[in-house]
């Protein structure tokens, strides 16, 4: 059974950074793609990021292109999510996600089997 557990989220200022981590557990994790999406208060579950399952590529959202860098350690089955420049609207519950399917890169939240708990991400003014 697949199993994917976040952590590193918290409360930063806006302007600072925050590393997100992914562990996961359950299938052999070189073989699929990672996302993370994350979801607002009051919103819908949107899309920020996706590595490929040897993450020689990436695709970000536009409002975090540029701020946010997802990165995967196939070593240790950990999957990244590098957070700078943070802003009080990146404020959200942040999941990881597994693609449901190996060998395809993925972009949206339909084509994800897996999900993890969520972290918490809070960006002050």
């Amino acid at each position: 059974q697949v199993q994917l557990v976040e952590s590193g989220g918290g409360l930063v200022q806006a302007g600072g950074s925050l590393r997100l981590s992914c562990a996961a557990s359950g299938r052999a994790f070189s073989r699929y793609c990672m996302g993370w999406f994350r979801q607002a208060q009051g919103k819908e579950r949107e899309f920020v990021a996706a590595i490929s399952w040897t993450g020689a590529n990436t695709y970000y959202a536009d409002s975090v292109k540029g701020r946010f860098t997802i990165s995967r350690d196939n070593a240790k089955n950990t999957v990244y999510l590098q957070m700078n420049s943070l802003k009080p609207e990146d404020t959200a519950v942040y999941y990881c996600a597994e693609a449901e399917r190996p060998y395809t890169f993925r972009t949206t939240a339909e084509e994800y089997a897996y999900w993890g708990q969520g972290t918490q991400v809070t960006v002050s003014s």
